[in-house]
């Protein structure tokens, strides 16, 4: 157990710290509550799994041999934020009309174009992976403990939009906040281009 410790360490710290992921998070729990975001908190938990799992199995190499294609996915990545903060900007503050749910799918296909997820899923692949459980065993230990770790400290980020949702009952308010989370999803796209 003392030599996962590090590895739940960063798990929770990358999980818990302001990213794509959380940003997002923060708006669906406000315009949508939380029961109606774990379809997307459950899809970025899966899909960080998934992308850690394929780490840990061989894609980091992938990358140092092509250094092009990380820079690619980081670009695509930067972009698809930049839409999404666009699209969040732009949403519609009208009660009946909140923007569209993320949902599952979305959430977890997001994580192959999400800087942050690369970061994560390449240091626990090359830092924190356990050794002696040989490679598939370890790489699924990694990607496990990650996801049983990430769940509830990305669910604080929906909760914290849910009861920011409660004090969002003006279009004005809404749209405020719509268009800071924005700005937000925007600053992120540009520092994870440096």
């Amino acid at each position: 157990m003392n030599e996962m410790l590090p590895l739940l360490s960063y798990c929770a710290l990358m999980s818990s710290t302001p990213g794509p992921n959380n940003m997002m998070l923060v708006a669906s729990g406000a315009h949508h509550g939380y029961r109606r975001t774990v379809p997307a908190i459950l899809g970025m938990v899966c899909g960080v799994a998934a992308l850690t799992l394929a780490a840990c199995l061989g894609l980091g190499a992938m990358f140092m041999a092509w250094p092009w294609l990380h820079a690619a996915l980081k670009l695509a990545g930067t972009a698809y934020l930049l839409v999404l903060a666009w699209q969040l900007a732009g949403a519609p503050v009208a009660q009946d009309r909140p923007p569209a749910e993320l949902g599952f799918a979305r959430a977890a296909l997001f994580q192959v174009v999400n800087p942050k997820s690369w970061i994560r899923a390449l240091t626990v692949a090359s830092v924190f992976m356990p050794t002696g459980l040989g490679l598939l065993p370890g790489a699924l230990l990694a990607s496990g403990l990650g996801a049983v770790v990430g769940f509830p400290c990305i669910s604080l980020w929906a909760l914290f939009g849910t009861g920011i949702g409660r004090w969002l009952s003006s279009p004005r308010r809404r749209r405020a906040f719509n268009v800071i989370m924005a700005a937000s999803l925007v600053l992120l796209a540009l520092s994870l281009m440096r």
